[in-house]
């Protein structure tokens, strides 16, 4: 056998793999998969078709292992069982007439009921939010339930840590969730696992990749949840985490940069909604079930009229439950629609809703930041700009060096949704997140007062300024567009 024709066989072959590998991609990539994402992932196994092969088994599953999708599902069917009945909804005020049509669309999606008889107040200063959660720490009788997608123990935060450990010490039960990957990045990780052992705390990590301990999917699934419960009385949930607001990256530290949060603080049955979630994902990484021992501490019941509703969503769950509820009230709202969220990535159905909205007559207005702390997400941001611009809805941006994180929004006067989702496609699909529907004008006031604040702080960006950007910005932004569809 000669080298030449050896070489052919070898270019031959490599030619039929190619070909099957291109064939059996268009049979297998759209499968249940939107058809932006569909697109994105052949044109990378068509353009680069073993590298994006590679990259398609790596993490072209947006779906966690079957065994922690069939634990989602018992603990559903269990958070039904046991919250029947809990709708305890006042009706002084008339309802919206679609928002039971919302309600019903939430319980069946991720199982939580509509419960009334809660209070809720806002707290967007990073410090005053840390020493808000610290000070119930400090109170807890029974237990403290701590979820957080970033949790590191520094200067910063170390008060609160403390709190964790003075609870220890007086008995009460501390359970401790971080996910893995995010908090494994940050800088003071060793440190912080290493003081949760040594207070005695039970912590785990959540979604942990860790192959050689037969733990690993997808390695960019995360669980995003920001989370504390005290007692089951006191709640607090929203966009921060726990870790200084610089999150201690030299690069961040020399760009100035300080994040901008907003949490809400909880009282009443919807906090047992929140622990519900917490439950659930201790379950999903321990296959402890929690019970009996974390019923709420019900010293002080209040009367307020406010109904809230716990919805979490993930890649846990069939549908997208954050997404399918960000549509239906877009497509709801009569009035006003205002969306604050750091990372505004829609896909085609949300951007549809958006834009027709504004040609329904809704006044829009949307709240990004000025500057990007992720590049690629910030330029796939970016590349939405003009068509939003056109459509009539108002940009406003944050002004640097602060990153606005926070992530609501409100419709009308009659509700608004706050959490730890984004309003993009990775919230969407690849993130556990949890956001928290609530319907009383004093919390949408309350949520307006805050968006006031924002637009002070803020400029608005116009059409003619944003068709002035150089060419170079243009085709950056829509190359990262196309990333960004690689669910």
């Amino acid at each position: 056998m000669d080298a030449g024709f050896l070489t052919t066989a070898i270019v031959v072959l490599l030619l039929l793999i190619d070909f099957v590998i291109r064939v059996i991609a268009i049979i297998v990539v759209p499968r249940n998969r939107k058809p932006s994402s569909a697109t994105a992932w052949l044109l990378a196994i068509f353009f680069i078709p073993y590298i994006g092969v590679l990259f398609f088994l790596l993490i072209g599953s947006y779906k966690l292992p079957k065994r922690r999708r069939d634990k989602q599902a018992e603990i559903n069917r269990f958070i039904i069982e046991s919250t029947d009945g809990m709708e305890r909804v006042s009706r002084d005020h008339p309802w919206p007439p679609w928002l039971e049509s919302v309600v019903a669309l939430n319980r069946n999606l991720g199982a939580m009921p509509l419960v009334g008889g809660n209070t809720a107040s806002l707290n967007g200063d990073y410090q005053a939010s840390l020493d808000a959660m610290t000070a119930e720490i400090a109170k807890a009788r029974k237990y403290v339930h701590v979820e957080f997608y970033i949790l590191s123990c520094d200067q910063t935060t170390r008060p609160f840590f403390d709190a964790l450990e003075d609870a220890v010490k007086r008995g009460v039960s501390v359970r401790v969730l971080l996910d893995h990957v995010a908090s494994f990045r940050t800088r003071d990780y060793k440190q912080t696992t290493k003081r949760l052992t040594e207070m005695g705390a039970s912590w785990h990590l959540m979604l942990p990749v860790q192959p050689f301990k037969g733990k690993y999917q997808r390695p960019d699934l995360r669980n995003h949840r920001k989370l504390l419960i005290v007692d089951g009385k006191v709640g607090f949930m929203g966009s921060q985490n726990v870790i200084d607001r610089s999150y201690n990256k030299k690069s961040n530290i020399k760009r100035g940069l300080k994040w901008k949060e907003l949490i809400v603080r909880l009282e009443g049955p919807i906090v047992a909604g929140l622990n519900a979630i917490f439950i659930t994902d201790w379950y999903s990484e321990t296959d402890e079930l929690l019970r009996r021992e974390t019923e709420p501490i019900t010293d002080d019941l209040t009367t307020s009229a406010l109904d809230a509703q716990v919805v979490p969503s993930g890649p846990g769950f069939p549908g997208e439950n954050n997404l399918r509820l960000f549509l239906a009230l877009l497509y709801y709202a009569q009035e006003r629609i205002v969306i604050t969220s750091p990372y505004f990535v829609p896909d085609e159905s949300m951007l549809m809703a958006i834009t027709t909205a504004t040609q329904r007559g809704i006044a829009v207005d949307l709240f990004v930041s000025e500057i990007g702390d992720q590049a690629l997400v910030y330029h796939a941001q970016r590349s939405y700009y003009e068509a939003l611009l056109r459509a009539g809805v108002r940009i406003w941006m944050y002004k640097k060096p602060y990153i606005l994180h926070a992530k609501h929004f409100t419709i009308d006067d009659d509700v608004a949704v706050i959490g730890s989702s984004n309003m993009d496609m990775r919230s969407f699909q690849l993130n556990m997140e949890v956001s928290l529907m609530v319907r009383g004008r004093s919390f949408v006031d309350e949520m307006r007062a805050v968006e006031d604040g924002y637009r002070k702080d803020s400029r608005e960006l116009t059409l003619d300024e944003w068709m002035k950007q150089p060419l170079r910005s243009t085709v950056l932004d829509n190359l990262a567009r196309l990333t960004s569809a690689l669910q």
